[in-house]
């Protein structure tokens, strides 16, 4: 198993997170929602630096995470730091991990600060996937090439004789990124896979993905998602809840919809699988000097994070790859974290982690291990609900379990808590989060 190196060393500055924002993640439905990506970013930063003590142009830099930027957005970040008023000298940068886009920015802004390189930075993700391009094909591209080099009509004329209407017929951009070109499997497919290798049943399935509507509803209820930002559109409509809760949801309602990536022997369903979601969540990380200078209260600290490659076809189990030299290199043993976040890509996906991690062949084989790492307790694991229920905005996503983890363990008095995510393509992120007890 293909592992890095630490980075940490003696020299290495702690890394505080002081305050974050997130969005109301908004489930898309079938065309494009009211906020594009840096609009999502911005609504998520605007009542962020409001309530900071010091001015915008303070950061050293703004990094964030975006998978899907839109045409006016190719540097996303430097279009948000302007709009939040973060002035010229404050330079931007984009980073792309899909899946894990948000956490690899707060671990790029992590670096930084680390090894002394900056003190003060924004950080985190947005993604609008409603907005996702339709394109055209090649034939089409090199169509509209001969028809812009035509200049006589009867050039003109012989081009469009040309025309096809095959050549009409659009890509949807979502669609292909959410399919491997390595393996020629969809993220649900191998989603499949997974199913299949640790005997993860349908009703199985459905029970996690039950459980994770019924947490976020309670989590509503009970005012546990402060994080949220409330959102105003053209429209004067106000968004200020996660819209893809389901608070019906029932076994016998999840038991109806059909398999979508294998319609003869799968088990995932759209019930049981992440919804396609726009939103954005935002942090602030600072060096001690930072903390000092500004007199800035601590939400955590990013203690560590590690990155890992598995097979494409069974990218859902890259949490575990992670995780497992996460803990080894900080002598830790799993018994040890408070709480977890897990991104739910799908039901299935969790529960193969969660099995991955606890089965000794797979440890041995896969992780280099003699033992298995541990069982994950499900009572900590996501207890608010994650992507089944709330949704997953890819670019986002890493940063908002990282900051409503830092969140569950403030509320709960809790000192430990690793977030983590699969990564389409093969990958896996995890970051150990701590914090001080009061």
């Amino acid at each position: 198993m293909a592992q890095r190196s630490s980075v940490k060393t003696s020299k290495m500055r702690p890394v505080y997170v002081v305050d974050g924002s997130r969005t109301p993640f908004l489930k898309a439905r079938g065309k494009p929602g009211p906020f594009i990506a840096s609009d999502l970013a911005v609504g998520a930063g605007r009542q962020l630096l409001a309530r900071q003590p010091f001015e915008a142009t303070e950061f050293d830099e703004v990094i964030l995470g975006c998978v899907m930027p839109g045409p006016d957005e190719a540097n996303i970040a430097r279009v948000v730091a302007l709009r939040l008023g973060c002035g010229q000298r404050v330079t931007a940068w984009t980073v792309q991990r899909n899946c894990a886009s948000g956490m690899q920015a707060l671990d790029c802004a992590a670096t930084n600060i680390a090894t002394g390189r900056a003190d003060l930075i924004l950080a985190g993700g947005t993604e609008a996937m409603s907005h996702a391009p339709i394109l055209l094909g090649p034939d089409m591209v090199n169509w509209l090439g001969d028809w812009s080099k035509a200049k006589s009509l009867g050039q003109r004329l012989k081009a469009l004789g040309q025309l096809r209407p095959a050549h009409l017929k659009p890509i949807i951009g979502l669609m292909r990124g959410l399919s491997d070109p390595i393996v020629g499997l969809s993220m649900g497919q191998t989603a499949e896979n997974l199913a299949w290798r640790f005997k993860i049943d349908r009703e199985r399935m459905d029970a996690f993905a039950m459980q994770s509507h019924q947490r976020l509803a309670a989590a509503q209820d009970a005012g546990h998602l402060s994080e949220i930002e409330a959102l105003y559109d053209s429209r004067g409509h106000v968004h200020d809840q996660d819209d893809g809760l389901r608070r019906d949801t029932s076994m016998a309602g999840l038991a109806k919809p059909r398999p979508v990536f294998d319609r003869h022997f799968g088990m995932v369903t759209a019930g049981n699988s992440a919804q396609i979601t726009d939103g954005a969540a935002l942090l602030i990380l600072a060096s001690e000097d930072a903390i000092e200078k500004h007199n800035l209260p601590v939400l955590g600290c990013i203690a560590d994070s590690e990155w890992s490659g598995v097979d494409p076809a069974q990218m859902g189990l890259g949490p575990a790859n992670a995780i497992a030299p996460l803990l080894k290199r900080n002598r830790m043993a799993l018994e040890k974290i408070d709480y977890w976040e897990i991104n739910e890509a799908f039901a299935t996906q969790v529960l193969a982690v969660i099995a991955a991690l606890n089965d000794v062949e797979y440890c041995r084989t896969e992780l280099d291990r003699r033992t298995a790492v541990g069982e994950i307790d499900e009572a900590c694991l996501n207890v608010d609900g994650g992507g089944v229920s709330l949704g997953h905005p890819v670019g986002a996503s890493g940063a908002r379990i990282v900051l409503h983890l830092l969140h569950v363990l403030k509320r709960t008095n809790s000192q430990r808590g690793i977030a983590s995510l699969c990564i389409g393509g093969g990958q896996g992120g995890a970051m150990l989060l701590t914090r001080n007890k009061d």
